[in-house]
């Protein structure tokens, strides 16, 4: 059984200037030790699909429309507020995306690294902080003793992240989800993240959702990969056999995208165009204005594509002007 099964989630936001439909029918599953991707570009759905899952959206204007979440048998799409923060924090760790934001600029670090502990362990104040100054220098922060008396304004943004980062993991959860967890982070400390990460997930089996647009971080560290656009998971698959043999034009053109598969001096590929406005309806296939890798002309224009399963846990849009 997964450690969690999401199945179908919409979530839409009901604005003066139309329904957003954010998530549209999202599907996946995580099992206990795995790293799940979820990629795209900005503004595909990646975020509110897992903020979705545990209560973080604003409702109004946020509404889930539909699916479920299940969790050690409890749909947390379903299950309210009070049952929620018995999970989230505890049993579901996030690392915020923008940690500006999410750190309280009027309390120490130290308080908040140690808030889980005390707050769903019951420690003492002194038992927390010690195990804080821990958590923050296994994240790579330096002289950890003296930092936890610190406030979020004195740290870098790079060191904001590893706080973040140190936060979702004090509490060892058996999920973890990463919202583009390395953005902040220079290449040396990001490697630590990651092996971090990895260490805990071999030592605890915690199942990881990693949100993020950086392929390579991707092809590094997932197992499964979810490649999404409009809201709708376009492919999934196996993280080498999606690399490997990528079927959809907009995955395509992602891998294309990428700096280092192009020759020195060589124009950089940029996908043409803008993602769809989702506030309207779409009729057939969201990606075919953008489409210059398939065949735009024989996209579908009537119907949404399904998903279907070409090859063992390859999951792809039925678009014929979309498929190899």
């Amino acid at each position: 059984m997964p450690l969690l099964e999401v199945t179908d989630l919409k979530t839409y936001f009901h604005t003066r200037n139309g329904v957003v439909r954010a998530v549209d029918g999202v599907s996946f599953s995580l099992e206990k030790g795995e790293t799940v991707g979820i990629v795209g570009e900005s503004g595909s759905g990646k975020s509110v699909t897992c903020y979705s899952m545990l209560g973080l959206i604003p409702m109004p204007p946020g509404k889930i429309e539909g699916g479920s979440a299940i969790f050690d048998g409890t749909d947390l799409l379903s299950c309210g507020e009070r049952a929620l923060r018995g999970v989230r924090g505890k049993r579901v760790g996030m690392i915020f995306q923008d940690p500006m934001t999410s750190l309280n600029p009027y309390l120490r670090i130290g308080a908040q690294v140690a808030e889980p502990l005390r707050l769903h362990m019951g420690m003492d104040k002194a038992g927390a902080l010690k195990q804080a100054v821990e958590a923050l220098r296994e994240v790579g922060i330096p002289e950890p003793e003296k930092r936890v008396d610190m406030y979020p304004h004195e740290f870098s943004g790079g060191m904001r992240q590893r706080v973040m980062i140190a936060m979702a993991l004090i509490t060892k959860p058996e999920i973890l989800i990463a919202d583009e967890p390395t953005t902040a982070l220079d290449v040396t400390v990001q490697k630590q993240i990651l092996d971090l990460i990895k260490a805990r997930q071999r030592e605890l089996g915690t199942g990881v959702i990693f949100i993020t647009h950086d392929l390579a971080v991707i092809s590094e560290v997932c197992d499964e990969v979810n490649v999404m656009y409009a809201g709708r998971v376009v492919e999934r698959a196996p993280s080498a056999e999606l690399f490997r043999d990528p079927r959809h034009a907009y995955t395509r053109s992602l891998l294309k995208s990428i700096p280092a598969t192009h020759a020195k001096g060589e124009e950089l590929y940029t996908i043409p165009g803008l993602p769809p406005d989702v506030s309207r309806p779409i009729p057939g296939c969201a990606f075919a204005p953008r489409n210059e890798i398939g065949d735009r002309d024989q996209c579908l224009k009537d119907s949404r594509p399904p998903l279907v399963e070409i090859a063992g846990g390859h999951w792809v849009q039925d678009c014929p002007g979309c498929l190899v």
